[in-house]
């Protein structure tokens, strides 16, 4: 079901940033057996599958902290887990990820349906860059997004509006013509904080989070999601 909390107005968006991991696709078997490496080799003992799925979200090496306890962990210790989770990661990230059924479905439907012109679209992820755009590509994702940026693509991560804000600079559009989708309190975040409408959904990793923050919009199923952005009387039904 669709929930409204403010309504746009579809034909207005422009351009539509995607987190990947829990909103494009579904990677968390791929994550927990990388996390669940890292702490065999430094002697840890290895964590629940739902317990890891709710560390992601703020990068990789907030991930590896938190697996290993939080904050107060010796960083000398967090950065070897990281070093062995994304070499492990590098090489199984593939293993098990796929694209959520009805999302390839979803990105045709809402790339078309702009106001007489393909409306832009681009991926916003706090993972590395690099297995990012391995990823989309593999998973034939790559042909609907102009741009694909990581969590190191720039200084500062999500929430942080940096990198929202250059894809926004970079499509040639104003804030409030654009809207980031995801499935956590992160990517609410980053929309408030760089002027975005916000969408988030339901199905992936954190919903819990999003009582956190207010999105505009949430949704349950990628077939809701490409139905907010076909036109303002679909959107409008849904309230």
């Amino acid at each position: 079901m669709i929930r409204i909390r403010r309504a746009f107005d579809p034909h207005s968006i422009k351009l539509v940033i995607f987190d990947l991991d829990g909103t494009l696709i579904d990677s968390r078997l791929d994550l927990v057996h990388s996390v669940n490496a890292a702490l065999r080799h430094i002697n840890r003992p290895e964590l629940p599958e739902d317990v890891i799925a709710s560390y992601v979200g703020d990068g990789a090496p907030i991930l590896i902290q938190r697996a290993l306890g939080g904050e107060e962990v010796d960083e000398a210790l967090v950065r070897k887990g990281l070093e062995v989770f994304l070499s492990y990661y590098r090489e199984h990230k593939l293993d098990h990820t796929t694209v959520y059924p009805g999302i390839q479905e979803a990105l045709g439907a809402i790339q078309s349906s702009g106001n007489g012109m393909p409306r832009k679209m681009a991926v916003l992820s706090n993972k590395p860059v690099n297995p990012s755009r391995a990823i989309v590509e593999s998973l034939g994702l790559g042909r609907y997004f102009s741009q694909i940026y990581g969590g190191n693509s720039f200084a500062t991560k999500k929430p942080e509006p940096e990198g929202a804000l250059r894809l926004v600079s970079e499509a040639g559009v104003r804030p409030e013509q654009a809207a980031i989708v995801g499935d956590s309190h992160v990517d609410i975040r980053t929309g408030r904080n760089a002027g975005l409408w916000t969408v988030a959904v339901t199905y992936g990793f954190a919903p819990h989070t999003l009582e956190v923050e207010a999105p505009d919009v949430v949704v349950d199923t990628p077939h809701e999601l490409s139905t907010i952005f076909l036109s303002r009387r679909s959107l409008q039904e849904q309230k």
